[in-house]
């Protein structure tokens, strides 16, 4: 079971790497305070985050294709902890974009790395499953990074020691990572000859008995309407997780009034929902298979259920009378997102070969990430009253998201080539 050991460890990964970037948000009300900073400058540092994130997510497709699942982490994760340590020297407006932009460019690795390292590693039916464990790693880092900054904060005394200590894990991680992550599964010196024949004999697509083993270039990859469905679903439903992500602090503070320690008490609740929605999602799915159902019917039936789930749950939240009452709905929310994402992140290694699952991963980051930066700009501007006009738009995109799936993805199965080359 090396490859469950395999997307533990990413999973971890994830989790530091959402206690890193949500650090500036749960500290926002002291640095605000020390610094003398606003809420518009608030915003700036996110979106130069989120441009950088975007920007990241198309490098590191291309790096983690061109190096390795195991030196792209590496590297990825280097650079970011650098980056979240650096926080601490920031002065100003212009210092925290700064460090802020280079921890954006390289926490985006940890996304098309974990799609790769997800399609070297499991078989089809277990992929979104897989996914599904990896992902509820971001749940869990959303779930404990406001106790565990908050008592950082309490412990040390001050935000500057808080991003230092923090910064520090991912350093730590790298040991089990390198230890263990020697190679893929076809040459792992510690793989059973069952379980790499199990994985390798499982990445067939079950209904055509074929492997994804068409690796087409750039170019060639975004001809495909397929590759496009990926891309806008992804375009569609991230803003809906960066709504929390980005402005679940700044929703409490500004509405409630909260502090630090206020803050700690309640941001990790919607995380629980998403760390359920999760597993669920990827269980569902693989169950699914199991029982029968095509990958196409399948894929689509799971994303479609995340959609209804998210549309629902954040028409009602546009009614939430008490932070509990939100932070509740939120969390149904956040499962309905993880139920669906989960599915849409194993798309890329369903169309295509290895070679370019990383790649295509990598647009559709760039593309989910510079739809957050629309959002960011817009979430100001429209909840000056109120977050309910928030809370529609995120029900638009969730319809947009399933759309996206079942107008540009009429079938999801390995891609061929759309002619054959002769020399």
């Amino acid at each position: 079971m090396l490859r469950y050991g395999i997307v533990i460890l990413v999973a971890v990964a994830t989790v530091i790497n959402y206690i890193d970037r949500g650090a500036l948000g749960f500290l926002w009300p002291e640095i605000s305070q020390d610094l003398g900073l606003t809420e518009l400058d608030y915003a700036i540092i996110l979106n130069v985050f989120t441009f950088a994130y975007a920007f990241g997510q198309s490098l590191f497709g291309k790096i983690f294709d061109w190096i390795g699942t195991r030196l792209g982490f590496v590297l990825s994760i280097v650079v970011w902890s650098a980056a979240t340590m650096l926080h601490a020297a920031a002065a100003g407006l212009t210092s925290f974009a700064v460090f802020r932009a280079l921890l954006g460019v390289s926490e985006a690795g940890n996304w098309p790395g974990a799609t790769k390292a997800n399609a070297e590693w499991f078989p089809i039916n277990e992929r979104a499953l897989a996914q599904g464990i990896f992902n509820s790693g971001a749940a869990i880092g959303g779930i404990v990074s406001a106790p565990i900054i908050g008592l950082l904060f309490v412990w040390l005394g001050s935000w500057q020691a808080t991003f230092v200590a923090i910064g520090a894990l991912g350093f730590l991680w790298l040991v089990p990572w390198l230890i263990v992550y020697k190679s893929g599964p076809d040459a792992h010196p510690w793989i059973s000859e069952k379980e790499r024949e199990y994985i390798l004999t499982g990445q067939r697509n079950v209904e055509t008995n074929e492997v994804a083993d068409y690796a087409p270039d750039t170019g060639e990859i975004l001809s495909r309407k397929e590759s496009w469905g990926v891309i806008m679903a992804s375009f569609f439903l991230d803003p809906i997780w960066w709504l929390f992500v980005g402005w679940l602090p700044i929703y409490l503070y500004k509405t409630y009034g909260f502090g630090v320690e206020e803050i700690a008490v309640y941001a990790w609740i919607p995380y629980v929902g998403a760390m359920f929605g999760a597993w669920f999602g990827g269980l569902l799915a693989g169950n699914r298979i199991k029982a029968g159902w095509t990958v196409n019917r399948t894929r689509k039936t799971v994303i479609g259920l995340g959609g209804l789930i998210m549309l629902g749950s954040l028409l009602a939240t546009t009614q939430a009378s008490t932070p509990l009452v939100a932070v509740l709905m939120m969390a149904v929310i956040l499962f309905g997102f993880q139920t669906a994402v989960g599915n849409i992140q194993t798309l890329p290694s369903d169309f295509y070969s290895g070679k370019s699952v990383g790649t295509l991963a990598g647009f559709a980051g760039t593309a989910a990430k510079l739809a957050v930066v629309m959002l960011n700009f817009l979430i100001p501007v429209i909840t000056v009253n109120s977050y309910a006009p928030a809370f529609i738009v995120g029900a638009g995109l969730a319809i947009m998201t399933v759309l996206s799936v079942l107008v540009l993805c009429p079938e999801i199965k390995p891609l061929k080539p759309t002619q054959t080359k002769t020399a």
